[in-house]
């Protein structure tokens, strides 16, 4: 990897760590004392800062240092967290954002940047001054040892090895020889006082014999000593560096140097290393030690493979020799199954750029028109043989398709989730207090419609908690909590996806809406119009109920670029409102923007493609029917009223000669299985097999439902199940009702794609106002000529 890859790899994963501490510290305002949430905030920024010591970035790492600064006192209990540090620990988040964003584009920091961030140290460094003296309680680690003092004794020792005080541990026994070989212990442990503390020692005296016993040349002396240092532990090791060999030294961090260790074990780069190596690497342990300990485990292994017993582990000797704590030995156990497990997953994993996967998704489209092309020139020769190669083509090319589309599914929860800080930030501005609830975040759908809904989403959230949800006074007057709640939901529902943003305010107030429509002229003070038009009005350009203008709202501008921005995704927005108790607004998209299953259709010489998930059944429509319905355009399916509408009369198509009404049919398709869960239609292609193909004068009807309602579309012929390529239709289109794209069949003709969520509205509008004929229908079949 060269150096351009490793620093894109840094700015990749710089962001991912940035999001993650955000997230942490969103949730760590209600769990001030969640160590867990604490560790993972100080890990990203630890991580973040290393990472960027790397590639030299100094500033970038000048700036991380402060915050870690701050973090770490937070972690060891001197600082705690409040909403005012929390706030700005979000403001280091964005601030370490646009310093990240500019090493990723190549550009200096430029003066407002180095004005804020230094702004932002600044308030760090007052946290520092004003930090207070740490009171941390914590409990000794198993089998521990610790320092307490008692009335006789300044310090005395308890319990078992280990450091309970935020003091070094140091454990000697000198051996008989060190003081015939000229070293004086006593000269040894004053050296501890040029760079540190001692601030308590304990003389142990059970070696030394009966005085007739003595050797006036020999030391029976050890000592426990309680040590304060700013030191690592191979410079306190190297105090006794020439008494190595005549002594035994043990030598214990403090307590939150052991939970240091835990941060630096977790924060060492993802490779796979050695236990020993670990704890050097992490500081627990000096390569002395772990020399040392390497030759012990060497001689036990040979004693136990003698005596048939299993052999000791490196992490056991080490315990044994009272060197390293055993929750130090278990965390970097731990690290080294992370390590393994990661690598496991890694190796399955590869970065994909999204161009690329674009491309991919284009070619398999053009393969798929390709497919249906040799499918039709196979149906005409009629040859056994090739027909059965066609059909093994398009199984393979359905295959790879359906695997090339959901390498684009990515999971809504990540934009759920930056929702967090959106909410915690606009209720104190406008001086609510909300909560965000989440569901259905592992809910998928396309990267692109993901990364196109961020905006519409950002919007109607503001525009709930601005506007939905009361001020607490208000709202316990209404005999509800003070805190307002607001929701996001995603789920899916008939082959499309439904995002929900729901809030328990006050609803929409129809009377104030269409007062304001009246107002403005948007609506005729005679109209009477349905609680659903009223809500719609919203949507209007420049609408807006709200008495005074802030900074989220007030100005009219927002809703209707709402809703555009969702049409443009093929989707539709609806509202669900009770007055007093909330509102809902939901958003319906399509799973995917590149490649559907359609039903193939045709109407005269045009042919049309049914997105299939929105299609339930098909049934002919007979002359009886449409006798009985009286001029109406509806009939009587099982008892239940289905409105209809004919797209010959909404696209102005011509009727075709009887001699023509099947030759001017298209029967290119991609599958041509028979529609699941609906019985044969008239004209319909027979079940697994594409031979026979013909059209039928029958007029049918294919009953599509969207959004729990139902209506018919009345077509000539019906084609079969055909793979189909959207295509987007121009911007001369743009507003064009009942059409939301085209595909090129296999014969390289045109066929248009049905809007079903916009012809299903459009039934039911008519059906409820029993109207005439849709006003867009010059537009349409203005669409239709030019495709042909």
């Amino acid at each position: 990897m060269n150096l351009d890859d490793a620093l894109k790899t840094f700015v990749i994963e710089s962001r991912e760590l940035l999001q993650s501490m955000e997230d942490a510290l969103l949730q760590v305002e209600q769990s001030p004392d969640d160590t867990d949430l604490i560790n993972a905030i100080f890990r990203a920024a630890h991580t973040i800062k290393g990472s960027a010591g790397l590639f030299g970035l100094n500033k970038l790492v000048a700036f991380t240092h402060h915050a870690e600064n701050v973090l770490d006192m937070v972690r060891t209990g001197e600082l705690r967290i409040t909403d005012d540090l929390a706030a700005l620990l979000l403001q280091v988040c964005d601030q370490l954002g646009v310093l990240i964003s500019n090493v990723d584009q190549g550009n200096p920091d430029d003066e407002a940047t180095r004005k804020r961030s230094e702004q932002l140290e600044e308030q760090l460094q007052r946290f520092e001054e004003e930090c207070g003296v740490p009171m941390v309680e914590t409990d000794p680690a198993p089998g521990g040892q610790n320092l307490q003092a008692t009335d006789n004794n300044p310090l005395v020792l308890t319990g078992g090895p280990g450091a309970e005080t935020d003091n070094w541990h140091i454990s000697l026994r000198f051996g008989r020889d060190v003081l015939r070989n000229g070293m004086d212990p006593i000269s040894l442990i004053r050296y501890l006082n040029t760079f540190g503390e001692i601030v308590a020692i304990v003389t142990l005296t059970e070696d030394i014999p009966a005085a007739q016993d003595m050797d006036p040349e020999s030391c029976y002396l050890g000592f426990e000593i309680s040590y304060r240092t700013a030191a690592d532990k191979a410079t306190i090791e190297g105090a006794f560096e020439f008494v190595r060999d005549d002594a035994h030294i043990s030598i214990l961090p403090p307590h939150s140097k052991v939970v240091e260790y835990f941060e630096l074990i977790q924060s060492l780069p993802e490779e796979e290393m050695l236990l020993g190596e670990i704890l050097v690497s992490c500081g627990t342990l000096t390569r002395v030690e772990l020399e040392a300990a390497l030759k012990a485990q060497a001689c036990a292994q040979a004693t136990a493979q003698d005596g048939g017993k299993p052999a000791p582990t490196i992490g056991q000797v080490l315990v044994a020799q009272n060197v390293v704590q055993p929750v130090v030995v278990s965390a970097a156990l731990q690290k080294q199954q992370q390590v393994k497990q990661n690598r496991g997953r890694e190796a399955g994993l590869i970065r994909v750029n999204a161009d690329k996967l674009d491309e991919h998704i284009n070619l398999i489209g053009e393969l798929i028109i390709a497919a249906a092309g040799i499918n039709l020139s196979a149906v005409k020769c009629g040859v056994p043989e090739l027909l059965e190669a066609a059909e093994l083509m398009n199984r393979l090319v359905e295959s790879v398709r359906d695997s090339a589309l959901q390498l684009r599914m990515v999971q809504i929860g990540a934009t759920f989730n930056k929702f967090q800080r959106v909410v915690r930030d606009v209720s104190k501005e406008i001086g609510k207090d909300i909560r965000l609830e989440i569901s259905g975040a592992e809910t998928e759908l396309d990267k692109t419609v993901v990364e196109k809904i961020g905006d519409p989403l950002t919007h109607l959230v503001r525009n709930s908690m601005d506007h939905g949800i009361e001020p607490a006074n208000v709202r316990e007057a209404r005999g509800k909590p003070a805190q307002g709640t607001l929701r996001l939901n995603a789920y899916h529902d008939s082959g499309s996806i439904a995002i929900e943003v729901s809030d328990d305010g006050g609803g929409l107030n129809k009377q104030k809406i269409l007062a304001k429509a009246i107002e403005r002229g948007i609506v005729k003070p005679d109209h009477v119009l349905t609680d659903n038009e009223v809500h719609n009005l919203i949507f209007e350009p420049g609408f807006s109920t709200a008495d005074q203008i802030n900074n989220l709202s007030g100005r009219g501008v927002g809703m209707d670029v709402v809703r555009r921005n969702i049409t443009d995704l093929r989707g539709t927005i609806e509202i669900d409102s009770n007055e007093g108790v909330g509102s809902t607004m939901r958003i319906r998209l399509p799973l995917t923007l590149a490649i559907i299953d359609g039903f193939l259709v045709a109407v005269g010489d045009s042919s049309f493609v049914v997105p299939l998930e929105l299609v339930v059944e098909c049934v002919e429509l007979s002359q009886e029917e449409v006798r009985a319905a009286h001029g109406r355009h509806q009939i009587n399916l099982r008892g239940e009223v289905l409105p209809f509408i004919r797209l010959k009369e909404l696209f102005n198509i011509n009727e075709l000669p009887s001699t023509a009404a099947t030759a001017g049919a298209d029967t290119s398709f991609g599958t041509s299985d028979s529609l699941p869960g609906a019985p044969p239609a008239a004209g319909a292609l027979p079940a697994g097999g594409s031979g026979g193909l013909r059209a039928t004068r029958r007029e049918n009807i294919v009953v599509v439902q969207y959004a729990g309602q139902r209506a018919g579309l009345v077509v000539d012929t019906l084609q079969g199940e055909y793979q189909t390529v959207i295509r987007p239709l121009g911007a001369v289109f743009n507003g064009l009702q009942g059409v939301s794209g085209f595909t090129i069949l296999g014969s390289g003709r045109v066929a248009l794609i049905l809007d079903v969520p916009g012809l299903v509205r459009r039934v039911a509008g008519q059906e409820s106002r029993r109207s005439g004929h849709p006003a867009t229908a010059p537009s349409a079949s203005r669409a239709l000529s030019l495709a042909h």
